[in-house]
């Protein structure tokens, strides 16, 4: 059996959600015309609380959308020192979009200190790129922005007359975090996190379990003109409907599990806390993190950590690691994913796995 926890886009559909695309009526959404795009983007806008939505093949093009209609020529958009938007997305911003990058260090719970956001502002001058927009991106290395920092970046950007997106690819794991922590229902918390906000990118391929697709949410006008910006992309799909019903699908049947997969992360970080007690050789060489929603990162000290990492993956784990240094020592970074299709079977495999070694 092989245990992947490389990420929570490797998802398959299930069969309902299979026969949900088989099913699905289409129409050529170029001419904005098929049905299931529509009825999704209509469900989606209303259950955010936004006026409208756009659906786009991925979270890399939703974004990139978003801060090209934002943003003109020469502007400048205020990101993380670590966001997808900044440092994984090709460049796209500065590449496609003309658009100069204002990354800012985070703290580390994830957050940007307001006051680094108000100071990299520009002043009204020909010599600097125009501050016009603020990303923030929720929720970040699988933590969670707090909903009350969420709200302040808002009111924020409101006052310095910027226009803020979230890139939220895995929006709804941060809003199904703070209703468990608030006592909120899941769309209820999704809405809260996004108030205030110009626009949301929102990721139907991580932990909502549809094989592709994004959606891009905000003003009538703003989604007008973020259409003609998908066309200049290449976004521009004809009968969508297809995938359009597993995104679909997944909004309306994927949402509340998402518990289910912080629960297993926070279970496999326990689970792997425990062995590492258990083995002498481990102690101090292996160092586990919290797991705050639904990916969970270790460190591995670099004396063991080939000969380990060689071992889960003949054992049948799957996971991503990078090279990772402290002023502890050297260490390479073990990235584990739960998802949908990760059942308490493939953690006991993972936890005999690393017991083994």
């Amino acid at each position: 059996m092989m245990a992947d926890f490389r990420s929570d886009t490797v998802t398959q559909p299930c069969s309902a959600m299979r026969q949900a695309m088989a099913q699905a009526e289409v129409g050529d959404d170029v001419f904005a015309d098929d049905p299931t795009v529509n009825q999704l983007q209509q469900f989606a806008a209303a259950q955010l609380g936004f006026e409208a939505a756009l659906f786009a093949p991925s979270g890399t093009q939703t974004n990139l959308i978003a801060m090209m209609t934002h943003c003109q020529r020469g502007d400048e958009a205020i990101v993380g020192q670590y966001w997808h938007t900044y440092r994984w997305e090709g460049g796209g911003m500065a590449v496609l979009g003309s658009i100069q990058p204002q990354p800012l260090e985070q703290n580390p719970d994830g957050t940007i200190p307001l006051a680094s956001i108000r100071a990299a502002v520009k002043p009204d001058d020909p010599h600097f790129a125009r501050t016009r927009l603020v990303v923030m991106e929720n929720t970040t290395g699988g933590k969670v922005l707090p909903l009350a920092y969420m709200q302040d970046v808002a009111a924020l950007c409101k006052e310095l007359g910027l226009k803020a997106h979230i890139d939220g690819a895995r929006l709804m794991n941060a809003a199904a975090a703070v209703a468990a922590e608030q006592g909120m229902d899941i769309w209820q918390a999704a809405r809260a996190l996004t108030a205030g906000y110009d626009s949301v990118s929102l990721c139907l391929s991580k932990g909502l379990g549809a094989p592709v697709g994004s959606l891009l949410l905000g003003s009538l006008a703003f989604i007008q003109q973020a259409r003609r910006v998908r066309k200049m992309l290449g976004g521009g799909m004809r009968q969508a409907g297809v995938i359009a019903a597993a995104g679909l699908y997944a909004l309306q049947h994927n949402v509340e599990r998402l518990a289910d997969d912080h629960r297993h992360a926070a279970e496999l970080a326990a689970g792997i806390a425990a062995v590492v007690a258990e083995h002498a050789k481990l102690a101090g060489r292996v160092v586990v993190h919290p797991a705050h929603t639904n990916i969970l990162f270790t460190d591995i000290e670099l004396s063991v950590a080939d000969a380990l990492l060689a071992h889960l993956t003949a054992q049948g784990i799957r996971f991503t690691s990078s090279s990772y240094s402290s002023s502890e020592g050297h260490y390479k970074r073990l990235r584990w994913v739960t998802h949908l299709d990760i059942q308490p079977a493939h953690l006991q495999q993972a936890l005999n796995a690393l017991r083994s070694f």
